[in-house]
């Protein structure tokens, strides 16, 4: 399985690399598709999503998919993953894609999938493979209300490889509150650990192993 787990995809060229390395041929001789499951359910303006999605489609793919989880058969869903080399999924509410992962029975299905692709995670798409995406693990963090915003009062990991958690966008200009003191504050509380990366990082899982790759700033909490 090999999975690359960033906060803001692919935005410099050691997370670029790391990819096509993964991958083990060009980009213009793969197929990739793009989730973005889990932004429709992340209000204000998406302009940090188009920016991710070009950003992925200037990379020049033979063919370049978009599949939403909700809404189609669940083998038709499965196929599309199983047609692509690379599987990409965006950011937005962790736990609306959690849930869409469960609701609609894709786990097993996806899981196998990945078992020959590549997963390149985006913030919340980074998030569903830890164990300990879980109420508590809300709670901790400070995750309740988005949690909360869709009616949910806890959540079903969908895979739970892993006992650490990633949360990222440390250091961000988009969020200014996740800072040293932020992250100490979590860790304090944590029972559980935890991987704070910044917008130029990605947690790598190549064949069981992890590493962290970055241009930037990170954090881990054992």
């Amino acid at each position: 399985m090999n999975l690359l787990l960033t906060a803001s995809g692919l935005r410099n060229e050691t997370l670029r690399d790391a990819l096509r390395d993964m991958l083990g041929k060009p980009f213009g001789s793969a197929n990739v598709v793009f989730v973005p499951t889990a932004s429709v359910a992340q209000p204000g303006d998406h302009g940090w999503f188009v920016a991710d999605m070009n950003r992925l489609y200037g990379l020049g793919w033979r063919e370049f998919d978009v599949l939403e989880l909700n809404g189609l058969p669940r083998q038709t869903a499965l196929d599309r993953l199983l047609h692509a080399d690379v599987i990409h999924v965006e950011g937005g509410n962790q736990y609306h894609l959690a849930r869409s992962i469960t609701g609609n029975g894709l786990a097993g299905g996806f899981l196998e999938a990945l078992e020959s692709r590549v997963y390149v995670g985006v913030s919340a798409g980074s998030m569903v493979f830890s164990r300990n995406l879980t109420g508590h693990s809300a709670d901790v963090i400070g995750d309740t209300a988005d949690l909360h915003v869709l009616g949910a009062t806890d959540v079903e990991p969908p895979f739970g490889l892993f006992d650490w958690y990633l949360k990222p966008h440390l250091y961000s200009q988009d969020f200014p509150e996740r800072d040293d003191a932020w992250a100490d504050r979590i860790t304090a509380r944590a029972d559980f650990p935890i991987y704070f990366i910044d917008d130029e990082t990605a947690v790598r899982v190549r064949d069981g192993k992890v590493d962290v790759l970055s241009e930037g700033r990170w954090r881990f909490q054992p």
